[in-house]
């Protein structure tokens, strides 16, 4: 297939480009700080006050993760704490802060990338405008995720690999090698750059050399370095991390094969990408398939996207999935749809071309929706409610099923029962421990209650999964009698196999967070006395997955 070719959108100097690109990137980032700072109505997500927490702890490696997301957390809150404090009365800017910062360099190297291989400064500003109605590119930039860091060292990644590998520059290598490998730190599906980019060279005869080279070995060998940390705090930790990631990818079970589950994936990844991008993604693999396409550039960002999304359309047939994961396969991937489908827009065909140009405004208008509901879902909350309907015995938060981000909404709240708890037993002349049901909610209380106090999972006992919270000592759960005698809040749904542990147990309190009068959350909050500890007998302990 001849080079794709994009005619300049303008013939204006290049600078103008540029200053357009750098006012887009900074306005976005300008919006996001002014909305978590001041308008941001979503609590942290579980997951952010997980790494929080983490923060908290600064250590070689996680139970799940790398350190990245731990540390880039404790950078934000050590320099933006005090601004954070006065703005929002917690953390949270603080810690959302470094998702701002590298949502905005991702696309910076978006743009660079663009141009390396288009030499169109005008098709990069269309790329940056365009990813910008993403709510993909929205959440990563608003949400201290691990995705935050990893997309943008995949972004970047993609830049040095093309300088490296195309360009032939000998000094791109070990920094190709150490921006790799702090992805690594923050995600570990990171490590599959390396045999992505290894694909590319191999399919290329023009680069093949390249792979017995020791530019790319330098490469992978700085890579590895950083994995160093991973590696020695496993070997302290019973290589838990990798039983973790084990666990994750289906490979410990013995279920056979989830035939639907490559239907599950490609369907979800529609959904994703609202179903245009999607579509157009998919129609630009197949026009631009690396043995027929001849401009290396193009190859270079075919072979950066599908082996990803290939790689986990295989592991679909074994594990059910997070939508999230192929994310980084749409980097590169629409870095060549979108010239495609500016292409298509300037076809000859006039019903054609006027489809085109329409599904993409439709798309744009649709994303840009997308993301004002996520930022801002309670601005639709009563058509929310007309659709779901009245809570009911069997459904009393009707709401979750159509909204993601009430797992983002009455943390505080929760927090504030908590604390009202705590004074009560205080007053008794007590020090409460408090405990909760699932390791998703420690990290959420210690945030948000007062004087953020350690908070412990005893999840294990329900038979909930293996988290950080179970390595940190003591604990309830393996160091029970250090905790005897105590007075504990736990927070949950009180399993019989809790109430067991103490003498006596008060009356469960059910809180419930309201919007508008329409519940959005519930939990429920137990005072119990006398810690007499677990059993190893217990149900759930058994049966402890990682």
């Amino acid at each position: 297939m001849p080079l794709l070719v994009i005619e300049p959108i303008s013939k204006s100097p290049v600078w103008r480009w540029r200053i357009l690109a750098a006012l887009m990137i900074s306005a976005a980032a300008v919006l996001h700080i002014a909305y978590l700072g001041l308008k941001c109505p979503l609590d942290l997500a579980p997951d952010e006050a997980h790494y929080w927490d983490w923060s908290r702890h600064l250590d070689w490696s996680y139970y799940s993760k790398g350190p990245l997301v731990a540390y880039l957390i404790r950078a934000g809150c050590f320099l933006a704490g005090s601004w954070s404090q006065h703005l929002t009365a917690s953390d949270m800017l603080a810690v959302r802060l470094p998702a701002v910062g590298c949502g905005a360099l991702l696309l910076v190297s978006l743009y660079i990338l663009t141009v390396q291989i288009f030499a169109s400064e005008s098709l990069a500003c269309a790329v940056v405008a365009l990813l910008l109605t993403s709510p993909l590119i929205a959440v990563g930039a608003s949400l201290m995720t691990i995705d935050s860091p990893y997309t943008c060292c995949w972004g970047w990644a993609l830049v040095l690999g093309h300088i490296a590998f195309i360009r032939g520059s000998a000094w791109a290598y070990p920094v190709l090698g150490l921006v790799v490998g702090l992805g690594i730190l923050a995600k570990y599906t990171m490590v599959l750059f390396i045999p992505s980019a290894g694909l590319f060279l191999l399919a290329s005869s023009m680069h093949r050399a390249l792979l017995w080279r020791r530019g790319f070995w330098i490469m992978t060998a700085v890579a590895a370095l950083c994995c160093l940390p991973i590696l020695l705090w496993n070997m302290q930790h019973d290589w838990v991390s990798f039983l973790h990631v084990r666990g994750q990818a289906g490979l410990r079970q013995n279920g056979g094969v989830r035939w639907t589950g490559p239907f599950i994936y490609l369907g979800t990844q529609a959904a994703l990408l609202l179903g245009f991008w999607f579509m157009a993604w998919v129609c630009a693999m197949i026009a631009y398939r690396p043995w027929k396409a001849t401009d290396p550039g193009m190859r270079y960002l075919w072979w950066l996207s599908a082996p990803m999304f290939a790689f986990f359309l295989l592991f679909s047939l074994k594990t059910s999935e997070e939508p999230n994961w192929p994310v980084t396969a749409y980097l590169s991937g629409l870095v060549l749809t979108i010239p495609w489908i500016i292409q298509q827009a300037r076809s000859r065909h006039r019903p054609y071309r006027f489809a085109t140009v329409a599904c993409l405004a439709s798309a744009c208008g649709l994303g840009l929706g997308g993301t004002v509901l996520l930022h801002h879902s309670d601005w639709f909350q009563p058509v929310l409610v007309a659709i779901v309907g009245p809570p009911t015995q069997t459904r009393p938060l009707p709401l979750r099923r159509l909204d993601p981000t009430c797992r983002l909404r009455g943390w505080r709240f929760f927090a504030a029962e908590v604390d009202r708890l705590r004074l009560e037993v205080e007053a008794e002349g007590t020090e409460p421990v408090i405990a909760a049901a699932s390791w998703t909610l420690p990290g959420e209380l210690a945030f948000y209650c007062r004087g953020n106090p350690v908070v412990y999972s005893v999840g294990l006992i329900l038979g909930d999964r293996h988290s950080q919270y179970d390595l940190w000592r003591p604990n309830p759960v393996e160091d029970s009698a250090l905790f005897v005698g105590r007075t504990f809040l736990f927070v949950g749904d009180l399993h019989p196999s809790i109430a067991a542990a103490f003498a006596s147990v008060g009356e469960p309190r059910a809180v419930v967070y309201e919007e508008r009068g329409q519940p959005i959350a519930r939990l429920t909050v137990t005072v119990c006395h006398g810690f007499r500890g677990f059993q190893d007998s217990e149900p759930g302990r058994a049966a402890r997955a990682y």
